[in-house]
């Protein structure tokens, strides 16, 4: 793919640090566990004569407290851990974590001494696994999506099919809706998502208000023509606002394809193109 960027909605940043730290406290506690279980449970049980039922009760207990200590650990710098596995390089761990800006993954070396934030690319088939990996923590069925709620956009057939969440006022949107007026074949839904500029928010719903919805929306996002109608209608703003918060969507736009992919910011036309012949052919499959 070839991303145009993206614009965030909100311009705080993340305490990183206690994110990791929270990470590492987490992660180390997974390989402590791993030698306690290997080294100190063979000797507690000849020690105390335990049976095999006995030292099943002993790891229990100490997996219940070590539930705990992650579940606490995993709060720290509002951030959880979901998984820890294996990386696709031999000797690194991949963490899955759930922050407030959505999934993330980082990785770990065993001992948990060093953490790596960044992407690990496959040079033989110039593929990038920690994207790979975060389309498919970030997918979801495009079914669920209350597109009654969205503005809808048909050019030529309309045979392929994009959701975006966007907000008329984001650069990075404007420079998206110059590469999707190029597209043919295609039906869009524009989630109006006014979070850039939120004092702006009536322009949207004036949007919806407007007898041809689709035109006002391009005139606003694309040429900057303020809506003429007035933001006296009832609108969904408020529920898409909710919904791309619960969708941890955090950058407009936002793309949703047919085949479940997000994509977080624009895409060149030809990236876009082959993206939706892609996801077009994925869902056929399904």
């Amino acid at each position: 793919m070839a991303p145009l960027g993206a614009t965030g909605v909100n311009g705080g940043v993340s305490n990183k640090g206690l994110v990791l730290a929270a990470m590492v406290f987490a992660v180390a506690m997974t390989f402590i566990d791993q030698t306690i279980v290997a080294i100190a449970i063979p000797n507690l049980q000849k020690d105390l004569s335990l049976s095999a039922t006995g030292s099943q009760w002993i790891i229990n207990g100490y997996l219940l407290a070590l539930s705990a200590l992650f579940a606490f650990g995993g709060k720290l710098g509002d951030v959880q851990i979901e998984s820890v596995q294996p990386a696709p390089v031999k000797g690194l761990f991949e963490v899955r974590l759930r922050t407030h800006e959505g999934p993330q993954i980082v990785y770990t070396d065993a001992q948990a001494n060093n953490i790596i934030v960044g992407s690990i690319y496959d040079t033989k088939t110039n593929r990038n696994l920690t994207e790979e990996q975060m389309n498919k923590l970030l997918a979801i069925k495009f079914d669920s999506l209350p597109l009654q709620d969205a503005v809808k956009i048909t050019r030529g057939n309309g045979r392929r099919v994009l959701a975006m969440f966007a907000d008329p006022h984001c650069p990075a949107c404007e420079k998206f809706e110059r590469e999707l007026a190029r597209v043919n074949d295609i039906t869009i839904y524009v989630f109006m998502y006014p979070v850039i500029h939120p004092e702006l928010t009536d322009q949207s719903r004036a949007i919806w208000c407007s007898p041809d919805r689709a035109k006002a929306w391009i005139d606003l996002a694309l040429h900057g023509r303020e809506p003429v109608a007035q933001a006296s209608c009832n609108t969904p703003i408020e529920r898409n606002l909710a919904l791309g918060a619960q969708l941890g969507v955090n950058a407009t736009p936002t793309l949703f394809f047919t085949n479940g992919e997000r994509v977080r910011g624009g895409l060149t036309t030809g990236a876009l193109e082959k993206t939706l012949d892609d996801a077009a052919r994925d869902s056929k499959t399904k």
